[in-house]
């Protein structure tokens, strides 16, 4: 370990922040295209299903980003207000953030650390920031990455440099990445110079393992822990 200070604490969103749902893509879209239109409901949400797919492969395999706007257009949908409102709807059950998890945010404020968010993501910004202002935790960020708005997804390492720089930090080795991921959150962050916590509560997809686990610094069974494990780390490095 290094022995350096953590100064910033950046955070994977979904299955780290909030907390992870095993939902049906394909019901998902349906109920969207159910909106768009209903007697060719089960055609194009197959084809929405397989279009985000590959859009996830290949995040997975070259580290390159997407936007819902090319799962669209990948799908050849014409996605409308009200189609966009069902999508919405359809996830809003699927975006509560872990109990703890706006506790912890505070605690670690308090503490003088500097926080962030990097979410490998095809929404816009806007959808995340109105979750994390639903949920009052939207002014505890000092800066936040959505990789729909990047060239690069996690487990690039320009990914999270771009996180470490959107808190005001410059030394990755003062940063400390949380997430639910061994391949996108722990190897990506320690590959790019940081330390990773890991938060093995999520029941990630066979199609979405990468290559390589990382081996995380430490292991958290709740966001709660984080702040007594930073303090070690820091009284240590004094």
């Amino acid at each position: 370990m290094t022995n350096v200070k953590i100064e910033a604490v950046l955070f994977d969103w979904g299955g780290t922040l909030a907390t992870w749902h095993d939902i049906s893509l394909h019901e998902t879209w349906r109920a969207v295209t159910t909106v768009l239109d209903e007697a060719n409901a089960d055609e194009l949400a197959a084809r929405l299903v397989a279009a985000e797919g590959s859009v996830w492969r290949r995040s997975r395999d070259q580290h390159r980003s997407s936007t819902f706007d090319e799962v669209c257009a990948l799908a050849e949908i014409v996605m409308t207000p009200d189609g966009l409102a069902e999508y919405e709807r359809q996830w809003d059950p699927h975006t509560v953030l872990e109990p703890d998890a706006a506790e912890t945010l505070q605690a670690l404020r308090d503490g003088g650390l500097k926080l962030g968010v990097l979410s490998n993501t095809i929404w816009p910004r806007r959808r995340h920031e109105e979750i994390f202002a639903r949920d009052g935790v939207l002014e505890l960020f000092d800066g936040a990455v959505y990789t729909s708005e990047i060239a690069h997804t996690k487990p690039h390492p320009e990914a999270f440099l771009a996180a470490m720089r959107a808190v005001g930090v410059s030394d990755p080795s003062r940063c400390l990445f949380v997430g639910d991921r061994l391949f996108d959150d722990v190897w990506g962050a320690q590959n790019a110079g940081m330390r990773a916590a890991h938060l093995p509560h999520s029941a990630i997809p066979r199609e979405q393992i990468g290559h390589t686990e990382g081996t995380p610094d430490a292991t958290v069974q709740h966001l709660s822990d984080l702040p007594a494990l930073i303090d070690s780390w820091n009284e240590a490095a004094a």
